[in-house]
C-alpha cells in the first residue's frame, strides 16, 4: 500500500533515513530530527513531499499529495482486521523542479529506500510507480534522482524500469564553510 505520509509517519520515515544512510556507508551523517522533517513535509510551506509504503499484503496506488493535503494530519491507514496501522517499510521523499531548456516542471527523487527484508515484494517499484502517476497528472516532464556509483543492485532495478543515467553529468554541491564563505561575498 503507497500513501502520503502523515505526521504519524515522522517517526517512522526518519527511522527509514537513518537505515538509509547505514546502507550507504554513512551512517553518523544524519543530522535531521523529527521536527526538521515534520517542518519540511508538514510546515506553513513544505519544501518537500513523502509517500511512504506501508505492508498491508497488496501494493495500491496513491493521489496527489496537493489534493490529499486535507488528509495530512489523518492517522495511518489501519489494517482492518487488527485495528493497527499497517507498518511503513519503505519511503520516498521528492520535490518539485524547474527545466529552462523545457520550460516545465519536474520532480526530484531525494530519496528512495525500501527496508531490505521487504525488498523484492514490489513497494519500491509501487513508490516510483506512485511518483510517475503524479509526474503526469501535473504535467512534469522529468523524474530524476542520483544514485551512487556503487549501489548497483539500484542501478538494475532503475534500469529495469527504463531509467538511466545522465551521461556527462556529474553531481556537485557547495556546503558547509565554502558556502558560508561565498554567501559572505553576496
Amino acid at each position: 500500500m503507497i500513501r502520503v505520509a502523515g505526521p504519524g509517519d515522522v517517526p517512522a520515515v526518519l527511522e527509514l533515513v537513518r537505515s538509509l544512510a547505514e546502507y550507504e556507508r554513512e551512517p553518523s551523517a544524519v543530522a535531521m530530527t523529527a521536527a526538521d522533517l515534520h517542518r519540511a513535509l508538514f510546515g506553513a510551506a513544505p519544501s518537500a513531499y513523502c509517500l511512504v509504503a506501508a505492508d498491508a499484503g497488496a501494493v495500491g496506488a496513491v493521489g496527489d499529495a496537493e489534493e490529499r493535503a486535507a488528509d495530512r494530519d489523518a492517522p495511518a491507514t489501519q489494517d482492518r482486521a487488527s485495528g493497527a496501522a499497517p507498518p511503513v517499510v519503505g519511503f520516498a521523499i521528492w520535490h518539485p523542479t524547474f527545466s529552462t531548456w523545457t520550460g516545465q516542471a519536474g520532480m526530484y527523487l531525494v530519496d528512495l529506500f525500501v527496508r531490505p527484508e521487504h525488498r523484492h515484494s514490489g513497494h519500491g517499484r509501487a513508490l516510483l510507480s506512485a511518483l510517475a502517476a503524479i509526474c503526469v497528472r501535473r504535467g512534469y516532464r522529468r523524474l530524476e534522482w542520483a544514485v551512487l556509483d556503487w549501489n548497483t543492485p539500484a542501478q538494475g532495478f532503475y534500469r529495469a524500469l527504463a531509467a538511466g543515467p545522465m551521461p556527462g553529468w556529474t553531481t556537485w554541491r557547495l556546503a558547509g564553510d565554502a558556502l558560508t564563505h561565498l554567501a559572505a561575498d553576496a
